[in-house]
């Protein structure tokens, strides 16, 4: 490899395949929309251990998460934990009801709607996700490490429009109740 030639990832590989198989055919998309999914399976599989590290799998931590950015008292129905997830309502009462029995979440019925079931972090879920998420953080710093700070902000600005071409906005409450994802 010369100074100038940039070294060949996956994709490169797939690009040059294709190109000798279907010449002409703009294959452009395939170089972000291929490593785009590259990069969320490489990251899945990074972020996993430090989640393990405190005894939480990817979805628990979301759901710790996103109750712990929520305002105090920290409670969010199921519903808006499911909107922040974007998960089926079978997959958050699978969630929640491993999150209870650990005794990190407490469910309870609105006291003027039967109907409505409040969840909110235990002390222990909140002393967890405390812990937890300094970690997450450092772990996300370390993932990053290849940009620097102005690098990181306009990948992150060619993310977020990427994100609202394709619909994803911010909830009309401004995310008051549920908020984003844990990013």
């Amino acid at each position: 490899m010369t100074d100038t030639e940039e070294p060949n990832d996956h994709v490169d590989l797939v690009l040059a395949q294709w190109d000798r198989q279907c010449p002409g055919l703009d294959t452009s998309p395939m170089a972000v929309i291929g490593r785009l999914k590259r990069l969320a399976r490489l990251l899945d599989a990074e972020l996993r251990p430090a989640f393990a590290e405190f005894g939480l799998d990817a979805p628990s931590f979301d759901m710790l998460a996103t109750l712990r950015r929520s305002d105090p008292p920290h409670t969010l129905t199921p519903a808006q934990l499911m909107q922040a997830a974007m998960v089926t309502s079978g997959a958050i009462s699978q969630r929640l009801d491993r999150l209870e029995g650990g005794g990190l979440v407490s469910r309870t019925r609105s006291a003027t709607d039967a109907r409505v079931v409040h969840v909110a972090l235990t002390a222990q879920g909140q002393a967890l996700i405390d812990r937890a998420l300094p970690a997450h953080v450092a772990n996300e710093n370390r993932l990053l490490a290849a940009f620097d700070t102005a690098q990181r902000a306009a990948l992150a600005d060619t993310l977020r429009t990427l994100l609202l071409s394709l619909g994803d906005k911010a909830p009309a409450d401004g995310g008051r109740g549920a908020g984003q994802r844990h990013a």
